[in-house]
């Protein structure tokens, strides 16, 4: 497939290497025999959603942050319609509070949302940092991550992941965090959380070639190193739990 990505706000939104979320997909891609087209977009420029087939939005700054929120709303509409088209997101770290319907930082200003769900964000000066273990109705694997967030998610109904054994969620400590709609994935959890979950890059990959009516092959691209790492982080993670 002659695949289009867009990235927006690289720029901006580019903190803890998650860039590193865009990185890896365009190579499994690649790999599985797609040529894959990246579009940088940059505050101030037109955004055209109609053939994506993938959108990325990467963590930054609660001050970065802003400044993109305010360019990507005049877009709210026309994103609004790839979501439910079914074009295939990721939003990541605080790209994910860009998705509901407002953000309302420390100091009480109110930014409107692009409002693709129906929650919203608080931000404060208490900051939620550690390691997380949790699972997602979309496989079975565990889902791992770190998180570092000064903000409290409200409202969301259909987190990404259902259930934290460890680490703070959207709302408390073990709850659930992020958010998913139709293709669209969220999460707070910082860096590259594809390079970390295999499982959830597989996953993405599915939903990319099913929007497009296109057969899954029977095997996947597997790096070994990659699958280490996250097999040592689960398995660590999870000693940490049932010694406590």
């Amino acid at each position: 497939m002659e695949l289009r990505f867009l990235h927006i706000y690289p720029d901006l939104m580019n903190l803890y290497g998650s860039w590193g979320n865009l990185a890896i997909l365009r190579r499994h891609l690649e790999d599985m025999g797609n040529t894959v087209t990246v579009e940088v977009l940059h505050p101030g420029d037109a955004i055209d959603f109609s053939n994506a087939d993938f959108v990325f939005v990467g963590a930054g700054t609660e001050r970065n942050q802003k400044v993109a929120i305010e360019d990507l709303v005049r877009f709210g509409k026309e994103l609004r319609s790839a979501v439910d088209d079914g074009v295939a997101m990721l939003f990541c770290g605080t790209a994910m509070q860009m998705l509901g319907q407002s953000i309302t930082d420390a100091a009480g200003t109110y930014y409107m949302g692009l409002r693709v769900g129906a929650f919203s964000s608080q931000q404060g000066k208490k900051r939620f940092v550690g390691d997380v273990y949790g699972h997602t109705d979309l496989y079975e694997e565990p889902v791992v991550g770190f998180m570092n967030s000064c903000t409290l998610v409200s409202g969301i109904v259909t987190p990404l992941v259902t259930k934290l054994s460890l680490g703070y969620g959207n709302e408390k400590e073990q709850g659930p965090e992020g958010f998913r709609k139709n293709n669209v994935f969220a999460s707070e959890l910082t860096g590259p959380l594809l390079v970390k979950n295999p499982p959830l890059l597989r996953y993405l990959i599915s939903a990319i070639y099913n929007r497009r009516g296109e057969e899954l092959p029977e095997e996947l691209p597997i790096y070994r190193m990659e699958e280490e790492a996250y097999t040592t982080a689960c398995r660590e993670l999870l000693a940490r739990l049932e010694a406590e």
